[in-house]
């Protein structure tokens, strides 16, 4: 991660049921410019908490959680917290779930096995912008 502390990093909270799987998600959205992988979680309640607590800028979900769903967390994020962004990454992509994660709060929709090259080229592109938002707010401006 390259970022400097008068520009802050995009701060990311992975939530999925599987470790392996965050492990290797937070490995390759970790090493984008500009992104910090603030926390981890593998049920809604423990992820909500972990995205308060870590002042999370993005959250990347899957839909099938321990104890509960995607769903449910992105319905209590629109709810308590509509200023962090949403992405769902999943395997269970279909059109109904892809319509259901859209409706109910869901900024972004990719599926895991065909799509995750494209949710990681977003993420970058999600930090490029909340890098570029962060120069404008400060005033600065690059040499």
């Amino acid at each position: 991660m390259n970022s400097s502390l008068s520009h802050p990093a995009l701060r990311v909270f992975l939530v999925d049921e599987a470790l392996p799987v965050r492990r290797r998600i937070a490995a390759l959205f970790g090493a984008l410019d500009g992104v910090e992988i603030v926390g981890e979680a593998e049920e809604p309640g423990a992820a909500f908490a972990g995205i308060e607590g870590g002042a999370a800028d993005l959250v990347v979900t899957e839909l099938r959680l321990d104890g509960g769903t995607g769903l449910e967390l992105l319905a209590l994020l629109a709810q308590r917290m509509p200023h962090v962004v949403t992405m769902v990454l999943t395997n269970r992509s279909g059109a109904w779930f892809r319509r259901a994660c859209l409706t109910g709060g869901a900024h972004y929709f990719f599926d895991k096995t065909h799509e995750f090259e494209l949710a990681r080229a977003t993420v970058q592109r999600i930090a490029g912008q909340h890098h570029a938002c962060a120069v404008r707010r400060s005033g600065a401006h690059h040499v």
